[in-house]
């Protein structure tokens, strides 16, 4: 887009005042919901190459449980203590940074943050900002990015699935689940959908899946042989410990497991580690042999979407194919529960509960 057209688009829409304060979500130090507190500070302008974002909706993923708790490795890495969690957020283009020439104050817009996004006013660097399609909301274009780009990855960068090949997908009601349904049907993969509880069985069925299998009241891995029987071409597990071995096991040959997460080691309540349980799973954690893997021809392929934070080539494929299919209506945004930022506490007590579907999404 041409500076011009980004100066005359400007020029149509009301500019509100500039806020002067906003506000965020800071966690301390590892810790418990109670480490979830709140800090006012001033709106910065943006710098050279930044862009600066009144934020309406902010999604919230697993992975920031993960990092309140203290055990997210890229957040010590690339942060550290005091830290505001958070990866994606939509909203208004507040103001823009030397350089910025196609974006306009006004703007609709999805951004991205490596952490930083629990706040209700963003400044992240221009190549992390994307258009919001127009028939997406707020509040589900919060939910998108983080979801989206972890099932593209997976998908196109990882697996390589052919159309035609029989995938299995864990917690294929959730967010990153729910999105690896979408995109493998759009891939023109047959899915087998596992769900946990059985009130998920309908959203996965109605996110694509051929097959859902409920392993509250089946038995998972008899039921994943009945329905591929000479095993699955790619089989996408963010489980650990719990499944990864029956995963690894039940691949064809030439057959992938893509590896995204370690859920089931983590609590279901509480809000904190349990270290004893942490460190049994941690000894059960099967350990992939590369001589084994040669000899029966099966592979594990593993990933950390913080760290391709850096690699604008395959963030630029992947925003651009899901804002095309989103605007296409090839793809649905996730189903999205809402809560105010105050009510963040409680996020998290929902989604490290299991008992969600889609994204969760704060509203500032």
């Amino acid at each position: 887009m041409s500076a011009a057209t980004a100066n005359e688009r400007a020029a149509t829409k009301p500019v509100a005042p500039a806020p002067t304060t906003g506000t965020k979500v800071v966690v301390p130090k590892a810790g418990s919901y109670d480490r979830l507190t709140f800090a006012d500070f001033a709106v910065p302008a943006p710098g050279a190459g930044e862009v600066a974002i009144d934020v309406k909706a902010i999604g919230v993923n697993y992975a920031d449980v993960i990092v309140r708790m203290g055990l997210y490795a890229s957040a010590k890495e690339f942060v550290g203590w005091p830290i505001t969690p958070g990866f994606e957020v939509s909203g208004v283009v507040r103001a823009l940074g030397a350089g910025v020439t196609d974006l306009a104050v006004g703007d609709e817009v999805i951004a991205v943050s490596l952490f930083g996004g629990y706040t209700s006013h963003l400044v992240t660097r221009r190549e992390y900002v994307f258009a919001k399609p127009k028939n997406v909301s707020f509040e589900a274009a919060a939910g998108v990015p983080a979801v989206m780009l972890t099932a593209w990855f997976a998908i196109h960068e990882l697996a390589h699935p052919r159309p035609g090949a029989t995938c299995l997908v864990h917690s294929a009601a959730g967010g990153v689940g729910g999105s690896l349904v979408q995109l493998l049907k759009l891939a023109g993969c047959r899915v087998v959908g596992v769900v946990g509880r059985s009130h998920k069985v309908e959203s996965a069925q109605g996110l694509g899946c051929d097959v859902v299998i409920d392993k509250s009241s089946q038995d998972l891995w008899a039921e994943a042989e009945r329905h591929a029987p000479g095993g699955y071409d790619v089989i996408f597990d963010a489980n650990g410990v719990a499944t990864l071995k029956g995963s690894y096991g039940h691949l064809r040959k030439a057959g992938k497991l893509v590896v995204y997460g370690f859920h089931t080691m983590m609590p279901k309540s509480g809000g904190r580690p349990n270290w004893l349980k942490l460190g049994v799973d941690f000894v059960r954690t099967p350990r992939f042999s590369p001589l084994e893997m040669t000899q029966s021809s099966r592979s594990v392929l593993a990933f950390n979407l913080s760290y391709l934070f850096d690699r604008m080539d395959i963030l630029d494929a992947a925003i651009g194919d899901i804002g095309e299919w989103l605007t296409d209506g090839a793809i649905q945004p996730p189903p999205v529960t809402t809560y105010p930022m105050a009510d963040v506490a409680r996020a998290h007590q929902d989604i490290e509960s299991g008992r969600t579907i889609g994204k969760l999404v704060l509203l500032p």
